[in-house]
């Protein structure tokens, strides 16, 4: 009579039978996947979220994650990252393109990258500039400022000159023909502590593609996934991205390891 009702089989009303009684399988998987994703606020991929499970402890291939996630409506909220080219006027004359687009690395501090980006909040404007290690994408230093004045540079290249202090490192330090970077004051400072200057071709961002992707990603996970009241808001949410980044965001290419996690497992060997 329940079969008739049912309007199933007898083999199928008894193979869903013991589906329902056996349980989902995954259940605790699902659970684990969830988590991850709530915690890096949609920002994690089913690759991400594959490493951190067995980072855990979960080996599970990454095809089972994506089908999980697909079934529990998990998609990563990142947009497509895109490049766009600058157009902007040569104040002094330009370093050669040094870099060459070489963006590894063999040790911290050997190849830093730096660039200025713009934000927007309601009208009021905010303007970032870090400097990149491309040894492991650690952002090693960052100023921010209301207005594109050379302290927002020179302040940066001082924070990220003390780094420095008591190492015997002079790393070659990549940005685009900006005219904060062609200054005498900056270059004042390159020279005093000995670092190489590079520069992209003009109108090229690819020559920099690899800090342009870092604003790119800043964007996508933190930016325009959040409403800002106000540019001092938008400046603390910015520092506490940029630690999140440097600490508890992993990469694939660091081997499931956060830039910091990276650069400290190294030093330990």
């Amino acid at each position: 009579m329940l079969l008739k009702t049912a309007g199933l089989s007898r083999s199928t009303f008894y193979y869903q039978a013991k589906v329902l009684e056996a349980g989902d399988k995954y259940a605790s998987l699902k659970s684990h996947i969830r988590a991850i994703y709530e915690r890096h606020k949609g920002c994690y991929g089913y690759r991400r979220i594959t490493a951190e499970l067995c980072r855990a402890g979960r080996a599970v291939n990454h095809k089972t994650v994506q089908r999980l996630m697909q079934g529990l409506g998990l998609k990563s909220l990142v947009r497509p990252k895109k490049y766009r080219a600058y157009r902007g006027a040569v104040a002094y004359a330009p370093a050669p393109n040094l870099l060459d687009r070489q963006f590894q690395a063999e040790r911290p501090n050997e190849k830093w990258v730096t660039d200025v980006t713009e934000f927007n909040v309601d009208g009021s404007k905010l303007y970032l500039s870090p400097v990149m290690d491309l040894y492991n994408g650690e952002i090693v230093a960052y100023e921010m400022q209301r207005r594109p004045v050379f302290p927002l540079v020179g302040n940066m290249l001082k924070k990220a000159l003390s780094k420095l202090a008591g190492q015997a490192a002079a790393p070659l330090l990549h940005s685009d023909q900006g005219w904060h970077y062609q200054m005498p004051a900056y270059r004042r400072q390159l020279s005093t502590w000995g670092l190489t200057q590079s520069m992209s071709r003009r109108g090229n961002c690819l020559d920099n593609a690899a800090m342009e992707s870092f604003f790119a990603t800043l964007k996508a996970e933190f930016f325009y996934l959040n409403e800002f009241a106000s540019v001092e808001e938008l400046q603390r949410g910015l520092h506490r991205y940029i630690h999140y980044y440097n600490h508890h965001r992993i990469k694939l290419k660091l081997k499931g390891l956060s830039p910091v996690q990276y650069r400290t497992q190294a030093l330990c060997h």
